[in-house]
């Protein structure tokens, strides 16, 4: 599928995986966010932040054509429809020109992740060699800000007529402990960073390398003060050795029902509200944070929402709406609340809509063969809890690839009919332990 080829009828001329290298290109741009920003500006080549962008708009076209056309999926057409709609009714929503084109440049990474939908991860071999380099520059980028100064700290940039810092050293509550931001332009990206780079190399590591250096990480991250990625990493570590303690035949089977499992993850924000709304939020606290999203993250969009646009309680506000498009470029900008967590912010943006969708999501990770999309689904599902994860733009393509599989043409023939069988190829052996996986049919990458 991940083939994009510019070719005669029987001659290909250049052959390019476009989506493994737009996902590179976000990683680097992302990953090292604050460093790039910085000398891309003071050298005046700011145009370059910008080139992820440009090779997502031709993933845009090659999901069209593979998973529209070729695939003849309806979710995925279904899908497009679905965004560029909300992409309209954000535009009325925000009223702004540049809110609009900012929610669309939002949007992009969407379908580079889309675009895996029928290939393995693992098969794209020069890509996991960056996500690998990404995984250990990341954590000496965390290391060298915690004992140097780096120029790219406190650094403000304009974009879009916005003005934003590509770093800032926050101090976390209560104490001495700094948030390090490492090579990346915010703290808990630094960290996202290192979680998801590591879930994805340690696949195909070793179980001593993973506790080696997944131990290492539990610490640069812990110096980052992103208390929800040590506590994934950790559980990440927990369930990665108790796999690979099982029998062959069951390992990936586990791997599954961990993925499906952790859906549930979706429901504990609410459970939360229930149980901890109205609990007076002390500053300086271990759980300021948390009773502070309980009580206005989670809650305040909502009741805004049904001021401005009551109806949205029911199909969105659009793309946009209670995001960053809406805080920078928006008159609404005095109703923008942080909403810290992806599910609950991208049902204000689309939703029943997106209930649907994810509920189409679900249904296929039942036949995903694919591990690490997979291991991503059971990352993104717990990391969303406290984070909205739109920005960088390699946050929301993550999460998008890990739900790619609902665009496959192994899905869009069992929603075809049920009558029809469906064969799922089963996995390979696994190389040690917890990394079964399934070839593309296109080959290595």
């Amino acid at each position: 599928m991940s083939t994009f080829a510019l070719q005669p009828r029987r001659m290909m001329l250049i052959s390019l995986n476009i989506e493994a290298i737009a996902l590179a290109a976000y990683l680097v741009r992302d990953a090292f966010g604050g460093m790039m920003r910085y000398y891309t500006s003071i050298m005046h080549l700011d145009a370059l932040w910008f080139v992820p962008d440009g090779i997502a708009l031709v993933c845009l076209v090659q999901f069209i054509v593979h998973c529209i056309l070729r695939n003849r999926s309806i979710m995925a057409a279904v899908v497009l429809v679905q965004i560029m709609l909300s992409l309209v009714l954000g535009y009325f929503m925000l009223g702004t020109v540049n809110a609009a084109m900012s929610s669309f440049k939002m949007m992009l990474p969407v379908f580079v992740g889309f675009c895996f939908c029928d290939t393995s991860l693992g098969s794209y071999k020069k890509l996991l060699s960056v996500i690998a380099a990404t995984f250990y520059l990341s954590l000496i980028g965390v290391l060298l800000t915690k004992f140097y100064f780096m120029p790219w700290v406190g650094y403000k940039y304009e974009s879009f007529g916005a003005v934003r810092e590509a770093g800032r050293l926050w101090w976390a509550y209560g104490g001495d402990d700094q948030r390090l931001t490492g090579f990346a332009a915010e703290s808990t990206m630094a960290a996202f960073f290192i979680l998801v780079s590591f879930a994805i190399t340690s696949i195909r590591k070793s179980t001593i390398w993973c506790l080696l250096y997944g131990s290492l990480a539990v610490y640069i991250i812990r110096l980052t003060t992103s208390k929800t990625t040590m506590i994934v990493l950790v559980l990440y570590l927990i369930l990665l050795v108790f796999v690979r303690m099982l029998p062959e035949k069951s390992r990936f089977s586990a791997i599954r029902n961990i993925a499906l499992w952790s859906f549930a993850a979706i429901l504990v924000p609410f459970f939360m509200i229930v149980l901890a709304s109205g609990t007076a939020a002390v500053p300086h606290t271990t759980l300021f944070s948390i009773v502070d999203r309980i009580n206005n993250s989670w809650q305040l969009p909502f009741v805004y929402l049904s001021q401005l646009m009551p109806v949205g309680l029911v199909t969105g506000c659009g793309v946009g709406c209670f995001n960053y498009p809406q805080k920078l470029f928006s008159p609404l900008a005095p109703f923008w609340v942080p909403v810290d967590n992806f599910y609950i912010g991208t049902y204000l943006m689309f939703g029943l809509p997106f209930v649907a969708f994810m509920v189409m999501v679900f249904r296929a990770t039942f036949g995903t063969t694919d591990v690490y999309k997979l291991t991503l689904i059971f990352v993104v599902n717990l990391f969303t809890i406290t984070v909205l994860n739109y920005g960088p733009a390699s946050g929301l393509l993550i999460i998008a690839l890990s739900f790619s599989e609902v665009f496959s043409r192994r899905a869009a023939t069992a929603r075809a009919g049920d009558a029809v069988p469906i064969i799922v190829r089963p996995p390979m052996p696994s190389l040690e332990g917890f990394r079964p996986d399934v070839p593309a049919a296109s080959g290595s990458r």
